[in-house]
């Protein structure tokens, strides 16, 4: 069954928070890499470094920056590793799948861009799983068929 995962998940795997254990145990159930897109990618990097901001403006928010390196030196190991594998995208179908996503779900139960995208994405990679901690791309996931193992 293909899996695909969002920025959660990704957060929860390279750095330790409430649900690495559960994403540790999605990880070690799959049978060869993780697929993941390039904006996936883009995201998730852009989510560390705004976080290592966070923090140099104000210690109480955010990683520290030696975090943050390490959570991005560990991906890209993985990448390198082929634990995870960038999977080509056709944007354009993507783009179109969630301007439906986006008419149909938006306006009754609030999703943002980035969440559509990578509901967008799964579905158009003909995943069956998708792998987030974050309960209204949850929401939206399920209401397309996808199913949600965490």
């Amino acid at each position: 069954m293909i899996s695909f995962p969002d920025t959660s998940f990704l957060c929860a795997l390279y750095r330790t928070q409430v649900n690495s254990d559960r994403a540790d145990q999605s990880m070690a159930a799959l049978n060869g890499p993780l697929m993941v897109s390039s904006l996936l990618l883009l995201e998730f990097r852009q989510s560390v470094r705004l976080q290592t901001r966070l923090r140099r403006n104000d210690v109480t928010k955010g990683y520290s920056l030696p975090e943050g390196e390490k959570m991005l030196q560990d991906l890209q190991l993985d990448l390198n590793a082929g634990v995870l594998k960038i999977t080509p995208v056709d944007w354009a179908a993507v783009h179109q799948r969630a301007e439906t996503l986006s008419s149909t779900h938006t306006l009754t139960a609030g999703h943002r861009l980035a969440d559509i995208l990578h509901v967008a994405t799964a579905l158009q990679l003909g995943a069956r799983t998708i792998l987030t901690f974050d309960i209204n791309q949850k929401k939206l996931a399920e209401a397309e068929g996808l199913i949600v193992d965490l």
